[in-house]
């Protein structure tokens, strides 16, 4: 080697620590490496690390640019912060080349230190999988603790709180009583004058048995002025604090110094643990669309619970899709009339179908018929279940692909015209109605119905290699954001990534494709992939790999809508953690690869 070797520099005083995977290493593991550091010099075209070679350190570009090379091939561009070759490194060899592009210096990391360091640190070994599914595992079990304060740093408006509900001092406790029935409470606020109180339903049990108070005594001989509060804006840890101190079940919740809820032990458990089985047997349990519009806002808030956990996001999918459906089959029971509801088979689709909802978006349903019904019936419950919805927050579909559309419900008979219709004349419209229908699922009705719908979608597409092919081909509709060597390219103008776009819509559109092209019967696109995998079309270690790259974009995608994110609300490769961005880099190169299958199985280089 022609390179200078600049031994105990002090510039490595200034090594940034910020990259990864150095930025999961303690304080203490921090200052080990920069006692350890070597600095090298290499000229352009100088070869760092020959192929197959066993490296002796683990090298960290600190100016320059170094080609990771297999051949004449060149597979990566590393610059400043980049570390390599630690695969090589572990393994004592079999790595590919690394050869300066330009003149570049290094920081070089002796192997024994660096092995050391991955034995000690499982954080910081995590960087080193070659597997996806192995680093995301690593980033979960990473952030449980943290997500754990996170959850204890969470605002209480962001807990289901119950409404506040007020009397006068001078009613009755007969009344009062009746009241909390009424309203379904635990507790009510008495306004005496220009001071309120507090009376619960165990004040009033013991105020009657226990103390033998008339019915008709007043409500304030049994308030409490003394109310344990807490402000809307306050932390969970805050309440929690309140309510161990002063050994409460419930708390008042004001907002500007008037109140506005109450919330309960219960409430505050299940935002700590997971109230999603509360919520759905509230909404189980309604009786109005208002009642239901309530429990709409909830299910966002689970979504957010959740993540803040570290649910992962095939779980939070599962739970809110499941709650979803829960308040759309309760919204049909109540706004369908009885010919509807006796011959009628409520589907959802798109992403609710596949059961990949997280967050709420447009309206996607429809409805088939097993006969006809009255028109006077159908049009009532088609103009009354889109109001709920939109009443529950759910805005309506751009493209009308809902119930008070016709053309997504109508008769058995009338699907199946417009199936064989959509599959004889193709179209960019009818390649969308399709991947819409075969993604959908029963919510509520007979679901016979919509088993015999995709059993004339599945046979009608069998055998049409020429139509799949144009079906499929819409997976470079959008291009993945890497490059040729895998650097992650922002979208046009140097606005955030779209993740979507170039992430999940081809892994999402490609396995769709595939499964039509299979009849397979499953709508979740990872168990679609599952299957492609157990029947043998698809490599089950490659399967596994896509699985977790989709879970990946998905969960980078939630977490920015959410603004839980290091990069704050949008999917700005430039704002996320090391870990994070070696993770979307791993991902959209998995996507890379899966659009080349698709390409070769559908043959559209044809196009």
């Amino acid at each position: 080697m022609n390179s200078a070797l600049l031994t105990e520099n002090p510039m490595a005083l200034g090594f940034d620590p910020s990259h990864a995977p150095f930025d999961r290493l303690t304080g203490p593991e921090v200052e080990t490496v920069r006692a350890a550091l070597d600095i090298n010099y290499f000229r352009a075209g100088e070869t760092i690390v020959a192929k197959d070679a066993a490296p002796q350190h683990l090298y960290i570009v600190m100016k320059g640019h170094v080609d990771e090379r297999d051949g004449e091939e060149v597979l990566a561009i590393l610059g400043p912060g980049d570390a390599f070759d630690a695969r090589a490194l572990i393994q004592s060899g079999g790595g590919p080349a690394f050869i300066a592009s330009e003149e570049t210096l290094l920081y070089l990391l002796p192997r024994a230190v660096t092995m050391r360091l991955i034995a000690a640190n499982p954080r910081f070994a995590a960087f080193f999988y070659t597997e996806i599914s192995r680093k995301l595992d690593a980033a979960a079990a990473e952030a449980d603790d943290a997500r754990f304060g996170a959850t204890m740093q969470a605002k209480l408006g962001e807990l289901h709180l119950h409404p506040a509900v007020f009397v006068e001092a001078r009613d009755s406790i007969e009344k009062t009583t009746s009241t909390m029935v009424e309203t379904d409470c635990k507790a009510v606020f008495v306004e005496d004058f220009e001071q309120v109180g507090i009376v619960t339903a165990t004040d009033l049990a013991k105020a009657a048995i226990l103390q033998k108070l008339p019915l008709d005594s007043a409500i304030v001989k049994v308030a409490t002025f003394d109310v344990v509060s807490c402000d809307i804006g306050d932390f969970v840890a805050t309440a929690l604090l309140k309510m161990t101190r002063h050994n409460k079940r419930r708390i008042a919740i004001s907002k500007k110094g008037v109140y506005v809820g109450v919330l309960e032990d219960i409430d505050l458990l299940a935002f700590v643990a997971g109230g999603s089985q509360l919520v759905g047997a509230r909404i189980d349990r309604a009786r109005s669309l208002d009642d239901l519009a309530r429990e709409a806002q909830e299910i966002e808030r689970q979504t957010r619970m959740l993540r803040r956990q570290g649910v992962k996001i095939d779980v939070v999918c599962e739970i809110v899709s499941d709650l979803n459906r829960r308040l759309l089959a309760r919204a049909f029971r109540l706004t369908a009339p009885r010919s509807v509801a006796e011959h009628g088979c409520l589907i959802v689709m798109g992403s609710e179908g596949r059961g990949e909802q997280t967050v709420r978006t447009d309206q996607d349903n429809g409805l088939i018929l097993s006969e006809p019904v009255p028109e006077a019936d159908l049009i009532a419950f088609r103009a009354a279940f889109t109001q709920a919805l939109t009443s529950f927050g759910f805005p309506p579909c751009p493209g009308e692909v809902m119930v008070r559309n016709p053309l997504w419900s109508k008769t058995l008979e009338a699907w199946r015209a417009d199936i064989r219709s959509w599959v004889a004349t193709p179209s960019e419209t009818s390649h969308m109605n399709i991947a819409i229908l075969y993604d959908a699922d029963t919510v509520a009705g007979d679901p016979d119905l919509l088993h015999a719908v995709k059993a004339e979608l599945v046979a009608a597409m069998r055998g049409e290699r020429a139509r799949l092919a144009h079906f499929a081909r819409a997976i470079d509709q959008f291009p993945t954001p890497i490059g040729l060597f895998n650097t992650l390219l922002p979208s046009r103008g140097g606005e955030a990534m779209d993740l979507k776009k170039g992430g999940i819509f081809p892994i999402v559109h490609g396995v769709r494709a595939w499964a039509i092209e299979r009849g397979l019967e499953e709508t979740n696109t990872a168990k679609r992939i599952a299957r492609l995998a157990e029947d043998g079309a698809l490599d089950k270690h490659f399967a596994r790999e896509l699985t977790q790259s989709l879970f990946c974009l998905m969960t980078m995608k939630l977490d920015a809508s959410l603004g839980l994110s290091a990069s704050g609300a949008r999917a700005d490769p430039g704002r996320l953690t090391g870990m994070d961005r070696d993770l979307l880099r791993d991902a959209l190169r998995i996507v890379k690869q899966f659009k080349d299958i698709l390409r070769r199985r559908f043959n559209l280089a044809m196009f």
